[in-house]
């Protein structure tokens, strides 16, 4: 194919991964890197490079609605970028001295992981305990909005999820994905936030901990403007509409399909990472 097609084709690609990332929290990155990887043939560090960027059109896009309607918790994701900057640093440093096979076979497990947890069930409200008395001095608690009203939450375990945070940082320099799965986790599971709170909260952070290893992807020439910018301009009108999508519509069966696309990808991508084709 040509330069024009190839655009257009990866320009769609990243629309469809802006979207699911933006609705699930998980970021578009998961999509994205398998895609360019598998689908067009990219040099893996050049798809987690596109990736990184990718992912802070999706923040970008994603988090300025969230926070215009009420559903980020800007403290504690600023709180908890302290942990993810230094994961992802860590993590870039880590990728430019491993084999694309095995950064391949890391990110086909990162996605069976990211597919069962988009699909767990999890409460809507969660149950009320004493909240965590560092929450109380870092003034976390909050509300969000619901079609009944504000609906007020605790947070809770703050050190837990803390440290579950520079796992995601980590995971996000190491294979260029916003590593939403484990932010969703640590927020919603660990830290006991309402789902949609920790879905935005993570859209709003991911932009962040990408930007901290960007630069380490730039320095060593993995960055391609070429291929970059109809990854970022998909990614980022994906985003946008995925943003507009989820404070109205329930995503049970997108979530399904979401985890059958990821599964089929890991497969492939760890496959191909074993038999050394990446």
């Amino acid at each position: 194919m040509n330069a024009l097609e190839f655009s257009l084709l990866v320009g769609l690609g990243s629309v469809a991964a802006g979207f699911l990332g933006s609705l699930t929290g998980l970021g578009g990155g998961v999509v994205i890197v398998p895609l360019l990887a598998l689908a067009f043939g990219v040099d893996i560090r050049y798809a987690i490079g596109a990736s990184l960027v990718s992912v802070i059109a999706t923040s970008s896009g994603a988090a300025a609605a969230y926070v215009k309607e009420g559903y980020s918790n800007l403290r504690i994701g600023m709180f908890l970028e302290i942990a993810t900057t230094f994961g992802a640093l860590a993590g870039a440093f880590l990728a430019a001295r491993m084999s694309p096979s095995a950064i391949a076979v890391i990110f086909g497990v990162v996605l069976f992981y990211s597919a069962y947890l988009s699909n767990r069930s999890r409460p809507e409200h969660p149950s009320t305990a004493r909240p965590d008395p560092l929450a109380t001095a870092l003034r976390m608690d909050s509300t969000y909005p619901t079609i009944d009203g504000p609906q007020s939450y605790s947070v809770h375990n703050v050190p837990g999820g803390f440290g579950l945070m520079f796992v995601a940082g980590g995971l996000s320099g190491l294979l260029g994905i916003g590593s939403g799965a484990v932010k969703v986790l640590a927020m919603d599971q660990v830290m006991r936030i309402p789902f949609k709170v920790s879905t935005t909260t993570s859209n709003f952070m991911i932009g962040v901990t990408a930007a901290a290893s960007t630069g380490v992807y730039l320095s060593r020439g993995y960055i391609d403007p070429v291929l970059i910018m109809p990854v970022m301009l998909g990614t980022l009108a994906g985003s946008m509409l995925g943003a507009t999508v989820l404070t109205r519509a329930k995503s049970r069966i997108l979530r399904i399909v979401f985890s059958l696309v990821i599964l089929t990808l890991g497969v492939e991508l760890i496959y191909n990472g074993l038999t050394g084709r990446l």
